[in-house]
């Protein structure tokens, strides 16, 4: 049995690897300025600490002793970014250098692996599809460079300060607990919470536009896969189906799992939407030998089961 840090367990992503460490015997403690989270995603019995990841002495009390880290603390909102700049900056890249900081001495002042979210924002607008990991990187996004950073400093803190690092470029993450009333909900949990209530959903431009959609659960098992068999030279992965699906094609699939019908309607396109973005998984499925099984309706199913 180990003890693990998960910074953000109170969130989305966090709530399903506490709820796989836990299953695994493991031992968990939570850092979460509840911006986002939720204290009641996570069973009573794991400690909460309340508190802002960006904060030096907040991360050395709650890494002390751990045996790894799961730094999934972060403020996704793209649009959330481009508002507040530098308040999501201090969070999003500040912070991930305050967890690797405090990385370094959290064992009996030796460092402990660090497992990280990284994002595909990094990539930008990119047209080399699928994308692999050594596509060229140009974020548009405040929210992408700060992700793009936090590569850069996961190198410094793996080949200067010893702290092994594995970062996972998130595609586009879905599944239950993902609350669609959130403004840093993805299209899933807002589609589906809307088709769940009968209402109409407004598809933003043409809804053609392509995404690689990923389901929570098969996303965590990477995580812990990571953090299990840490690796040298801070390497980044892709975590992604390598399917494409249009939007169009994600609202037809959800209103049919919902059995509801398709009240669709269109409203302008979203300035700097990225047109297509397909990872491709192979160096993910090659360094940990599986790949994500979860079809995007069976994931669907599970979410709007959750929805009811």
């Amino acid at each position: 049995m180990a003890r693990y840090l998960v910074t953000g367990g109170c969130g989305f992503i966090g709530s399903h690897l506490i709820e796989r460490l836990l299953a695994a015997g493991h031992e968990v403690r939570v850092l979460d300025d509840l911006s986002t989270g939720k204290r009641e995603n996570l069973p009573d019995s794991v400690p909460v600490t309340v508190g802002d990841v960006a904060d030096p002495a907040a991360v050395d009390a709650a890494m002390s002793g751990v045996d790894g880290c799961f730094h999934l603390a972060a403020v996704a909102s793209v649009d959330r970014s481009r508002e507040a700049w530098l308040e999501t900056h201090h969070a999003n890249l500040s912070g991930t250098i305050a967890v690797f900081d405090a990385a370094r001495r959290a064992r009996g002042g030796g460092p402990v692996p660090v497992v990280y979210a990284s994002s595909a924002a990094v990539y930008g607008d990119n047209p080399n599809m699928p994308l692999t990991e050594d596509a060229a990187t140009r974020p548009l996004s405040a929210y992408g460079a700060d992700k793009l950073g936090c590569e850069l400093h996961a190198r410094v803190a793996d080949g200067v300060h010893g702290v092994p690092t594995t970062g996972f470029r998130f595609f586009n993450v879905f599944g239950p607990r993902q609350d669609p009333k959130s403004p840093y909900s993805g299209v899933i949990s807002i589609f589906a919470g809307r088709i769940a209530r009968g209402e109409p959903i407004t598809v933003n431009g043409d809804g053609e536009q392509v995404r690689d959609f990923v389901y929570v659960k098969d996303l965590v098992r990477y995580l812990t896969a990571a953090m299990e068999r840490p690796q040298p030279g801070a390497p980044v992965y892709n975590v992604c189906t390598g399917t494409p699906t249009t939007v169009n094609r994600l609202a037809e699939v959800l209103a049919a799992v919902a059995g509801k019908p398709l009240d669709r309607r269109t409203g302008p396109a979203r300035p700097g939407d990225i047109r297509v973005s397909i990872g491709d998984p192979s160096r993910l499925v090659a360094a940990f030998g599986m790949a994500c099984e979860t079809s995007l309706e069976e994931g669907l199913r599970d979410t709007l089961a959750w929805l009811a």
